[in-house]
């Protein structure tokens, strides 16, 4: 079907509005279009989806994996912002989050990759039942088709693989890249000499070491596969299912039946005008860590004082609610490379380059607009961080952990106390330029290496803003007419990076593992292309000694040119054992204090992850998608919204 037909579809509002929904899905997005999907596979149950952004099935700027980064900060993106932040002297960073069809897994970089059991162990641990490794295993594999690589890729490019932890037949389309940057074929041996081997095996619970990443391309095309076009195309003509497009949510609408606010249905904005749309069933949330609990609290959800403020009457305090963001911190060290080397920088700067990497594109679905990112290593703390440096932080860290969030807080600590062999630190080499910070000059070629810090400490939040500026009175009693806008109000982001306690331990282990992110860039084969460290800028020059280099000389780079991995998690937290007081919703992905409204995305990971999060965000709409089918089936008929207490 092409593009517009299905535009048109999408947008035919007052089709959408006749429909008798059983399930409304809020949140065409990484895990929203999964959900509705997976639902619809069951006669009985019609699936309503409402999503702010449009399709873009054929914008080159998604499909062409090459052309990474080009969407953020377009007509696609959010546009989202943190608050200034004081850790970070006082900058603002930008904070992309997908506003189209698709959702973020139309922006990202398409690295396709899983934590380590422990990092899903933990979720578990928590008191939530059912989400271990063990437990989302089956669901990692249910949303794969992984395509295996020819024996001489994997001699080649160290594509390995043990085909007993990747899935067959799933929606979305798995595969190593066809072309690599420059520098990957000097990856592996590299790391190997400085002590980290290759792991042959990163999807089987343990990414420690050094490998080559796999991506979400489709094999043939070598277009981004993603949920737009891996779950929700292939399907979209079932008379069960319904999509409008351009469509904000504004609030999720309840009514008070005993202790519980029950969901009757969605109030959103299409073209300018607000409209309902009733539900029979349930409500999912979807919208990501930022929108999801952004929407909770423009219907009521949340904390009691954050409520008012925004002129928004309470119907459950939760103080939880925007809580517990936790999010991938990340530098990018720049060198100068050789001359030779073709980089993505060039293609942008190019025309005519970027034209033939355009027709080589089109006529052979091969050369530099496929290659991706893939030169990665996770690597424990252990590697450069004495082992009594590390004890004495999480002991610390223990001793001062609120109750509400000890247990969380003491995993946490844990992975410091005793060594785990976790991927606690990512490094990812690749030919481009990726810091926003470093001005690049005319004729020369960079690289970046990437350090992103996984199990930060650092906890932030995210909330809706206050009335005061629209000139609405705190207190005052919007239930029937709310001031705040979905759009038009964004959320305050405050991710509060290297804040608090935590927060220094996090600048603490950043700056210590600079040093060596430097010297995996002066070690043979790939020393052998790179020039010269430029940014930041050697101590006492180019001709400076290997190891002048010391814990000093990061310290104001780090503090002034951290941004973010755009992984934030944890704002819709499960709540485990602790229930409402540490978290938002239970094991089922329900919210707690309501009837029929379920959050099913990233905000609900209790604990970050070492990994980039795409994958992990399918596996859980696909598990979301069963529970809610079960408990539709199972509590059909016994009562309101057909799901049992």
């Amino acid at each position: 079907m092409k593009e517009g037909s299905l535009v048109m579809s999408s947008n035919d509002l007052e089709a959408f509005l006749s429909n008798e929904f059983t399930h409304i899905v809020v949140g065409g997005g990484t895990a929203g279009l999964v959900v509705a999907t997976r639902l619809s596979e069951h006669p009985g149950i019609r699936v309503g989806v409402l999503e702010a952004g449009s399709a873009a099935y054929e914008d080159p700027r998604i499909n062409v994996p090459g052309r990474f980064g080009e969407t953020l900060g377009s007509e696609h993106d959010w546009q989202f912002e943190t608050t200034k932040q004081p850790g970070l002297g006082g900058r603002s960073l930008p904070f992309p989050r997908g506003k189209v069809l698709g959702g973020t897994s139309a922006l990202n970089f398409m690295t396709w990759n899983r934590g380590c059991r422990e990092d899903y162990d933990a979720w578990e641990a928590l008191g939530n039942k059912g989400w271990g490794w063990d437990g989302l295993m089956p669901y990692f594999k249910k949303s794969e088709n992984f395509h295996r690589p020819t024996l001489e890729h994997q001699k080649e490019n160290q594509s390995h693989y043990d085909s007993a932890y990747h899935g067959k037949g799933g929606p979305l389309q798995n595969t190593y890249s066809a072309t690599y940057g420059a520098s990957h074929k000097h990856w592996h041996a590299t790391m190997n000499k400085l002590g980290i081997k290759t792991n042959r095996s990163h999807f089987s619970g343990s990414n420690v070491g050094c490998w080559t990443t796999v991506t979400a391309v489709t094999p043939e095309l070598r277009e981004r596969s993603y949920s737009a076009t891996a779950y929700y195309k292939p399907v979209c003509e079932r008379k069960n299912l319904s999509l409008l497009t351009g469509a904000i949510a504004q609030e999720v609408l309840t009514k008070k039946e005993g202790s519980e606010w029950v969901v009757y249905g969605v109030r959103f904005t299409h073209g300018g005008d607000d409209h309902v749309v009733n539900v029979e069933g349930e409500v999912i949330v979807c919208g990501g860590s930022v929108s999801s609990p952004q929407l909770l609290e423009l219907s009521g959800i949340g904390n009691a004082k954050i409520l008012e403020a925004g002129g928004i009457a309470c119907k459950v305090d939760n103080p939880n609610v925007g809580e517990n963001l936790q999010e991938h911190m990340m530098t990018a060290m720049v060198f100068e490379i050789d001359q030779s080397i073709i980089t993505p920088d060039d293609l942008r700067a190019d025309p005519v380059l970027a034209a033939a990497a355009d027709k080589q594109y089109a006529l052979e679905h091969a050369g530099p607009r496929t290659a991706i990112p893939s030169s990665v290593a996770y690597v424990p703390f252990t590697q450069f961080i004495p082992a009594q440096d590390l004890q004495k932080w999480g002991q610390a860290l223990r001793a001062q952990s609120p109750d509400h969030c000890k247990l969380r807080d003491t995993i946490l600590a844990d992975r410091l106390i005793t060594d785990r062999n976790l991927g606690q630190i990512e490094y990812n080499f690749d030919i481009s330029n990726y810091n926003p910070y470093f001005q690049a000059e005319p004729g020369k070629k960079y690289a970046s290496m990437l350090m992103m810090l996984q199990y930060p400490f650092s906890k932030g939040s995210i909330h809706i803003p206050t009335t005061s500026s629209s000139g609405s009175t705190p207190g005052e009693d919007h239930h029937h007419h709310r001031v705040l806008r979905a759009e038009e109000d964004k959320p305050i982001i405050d991710p509060k990076y290297y804040q608090g306690a935590g927060g220094e331990i996090d600048f603490k282990i950043m700056l210590l593992c600079q040093s060596f992110a430097d010297s995996i860039c002066r070690t043979e084969p790939l020393s052998s292309i790179i020039r010269e460290r430029v940014f930041p800028p050697p101590v006492g020059g180019a001709d400076a000694d290997a190891d002048a280099d010391s814990f000093d000389d990061f310290t104001h780079w780090v503090r002034d040119t951290t941004i973010t991995d755009w992984h934030p998690v944890g704002t819709c937290g499960m709540g485990g054992y602790e229930g409402i007081k540490g978290g938002v919703v239970d094991e089922r992905l329900r919210v707690y204090g309501t009837r029929g409204l379920r959050v099913c995305d990233a905000s609900v990971m209790p604990l970050q992850i070492a990994a980039h999060l795409q994958a992990t965000v399918y596996a859980i709409g696909e598990k979301g998608a069963d529970v809610l089918a079960e408990d539709w089936m199972r509590g059909k008929g016994k009562g309101m919204n057909g799901v049992l207490n």
